[in-house]
């Protein structure tokens, strides 16, 4: 068994190896998203590389907030994911709930070609879901993650900080209350859209949420790095789009997840 590190860590190094030879028609857009690319200037450069993709879904912060915390069920959605398992959970927080802190997922294409991972897991509750591993540290306050217990500082009480492939993983889930107010009908055209100011719409408003992925990540290979450069993308496009559908087969059904991505307005970039 090798050492553990984040699910993000995993299914970066999965998809590089499973994509690279496509990698020309890795960079599609849609009506509701863009992809930007930057190059690197040298292939083998071997900086931290960041990865960011946002969503406005039509749910309150609390429903998403429980699918993407919930990490002993990634197995079920997330893509390359065959094992997800819980170790170690937080003290209670202010609401009274505990959250992961610790967990162990397998992450691999069959039998043959897996890999298990530990990462360290702190949650702010409704708001944010942040996993380290490798060099990376919590950018979270103190305050905010009290009822988590302090990190250990060495390899050995820590499996997390072990490195193999990559050497720095940070992945942050953040969620934003997004109040929306449908406008009045007399107001949908561009002409009339300054009757919004003064008419009320008779549709009652919605709790939507702004979600936002951010993963900065850094191989110990540097040609991995020059490798991921392109592939990458699509991997930070795969996991939101995975918890996407999650999220509302959770909320509506299973029946109700036909499209990936329809229910969602937002943008993803890389740099």
């Amino acid at each position: 068994m090798q050492s553990l590190r984040p699910v993000t860590s995993s299914v970066l190094q999965s998809f590089t190896r499973s994509t690279l030879p496509t990698c020309r028609g890795a960079f599609l857009t849609t009506p509701n998203r863009q992809t930007r690319r930057t190059f690197l200037s040298n292939p083998f450069s071997n900086g931290v590389q960041t990865l960011t993709a946002t969503r406005t879904l039509q749910y309150p912060a609390k429903l998403i907030y429980s699918v993407i915390s919930d990490v002993g069920s990634y197995s079920q959605f997330l893509p390359y994911c065959q094992g997800s398992e819980v170790t170690k959970t937080s003290r209670p927080a202010v609401n009274g709930k505990t959250y992961p802190e610790e967990a162990k997922l397998l992450i691999g294409f069959n039998n043959d070609v897996s890999e298990q991972f530990t990462s360290r897991v702190y949650c702010i509750p409704e708001t944010v879901v942040e996993a380290v591993s490798g060099n990376a540290e919590t950018t979270l306050k103190a305050a905010e993650i009290g009822h988590h217990s302090r990190r250990p500082a060495s390899l050995e009480e820590d499996a997390s900080r072990k490195d193999t492939v990559l050497k720095h993983c940070l992945t942050t889930w953040t969620l934003k209350p997004y109040p929306y107010k449908p406008p009045p009908t007399s107001a949908l055209h561009p002409e009339t859209t300054h009757n919004n100011h003064h008419e009320t719409s008779e549709e009652p408003s919605q709790e939507k949420t702004e979600v936002t992925l951010n993963i900065a990540f850094q191989f110990t290979n540097p040609v991995y790095a020059a490798m991921s450069s392109a592939a990458a993308p699509r991997v930070a496009e795969k996991m939101i789009e995975a918890f996407e559908r999650r999220v509302k087969s959770v909320i509506e059904g299973p029946g109700h997840v036909n499209y990936p991505g329809k229910t969602m307005e937002g943008v993803i970039k890389s740099k």
